[in-house]
């Protein structure tokens, strides 16, 4: 089901600054107050998401294989924790497949409801499986 919330352009630059410029390692989305459209929240090295509100968020993961090699997974992350509201998780939920469609070379996507689901560990141990 699609909610019809649109994805800001900003979103695309932004994410392709990620993915080829290596300049910052989390983008924060969000909806912007109407809750037509998923605009940018904030791009930064480290993210806190928040415990009682919806997001999305991409994050370039650097990791080693156990072979050695050096390996990057652009991840995309669904936070609906379960402190939001029911209605801001449906609106989240219908409005995902927009960003995550749009986002081209994502390699992992994750969905997470606390912070046991988003952790490092966790994403890293996912990556290194290969899911």
């Amino acid at each position: 089901m699609s909610s019809g919330v649109t994805v800001h352009q900003d979103c695309l630059t932004v994410f392709q600054q990620l993915k080829l410029g290596k300049k910052f390692k989390y983008i924060i989305f969000n909806l912007n107050k109407a809750k037509t459209e998923i605009i940018k929240e904030k791009e930064s090295n480290r993210t806190n998401l928040p415990e009682d509100q919806c997001r999305w968020a991409v994050y370039d993961l650097e990791f080693e294989k156990e072979d050695g090699g050096k390996r990057n997974k652009i991840t995309f992350f669904s936070w609906t924790p379960d402190g939001a509201k029911v209605k801001d998780k449906m609106v989240a939920a219908s409005s995902r497949d927009a960003l995550r469609r749009a986002l081209v070379g994502i390699a992992l996507d994750i969905q997470g409801t606390d912070d046991s689901e988003v952790a490092y560990e966790t994403v890293l141990d996912k990556a290194k499986r290969g899911n």
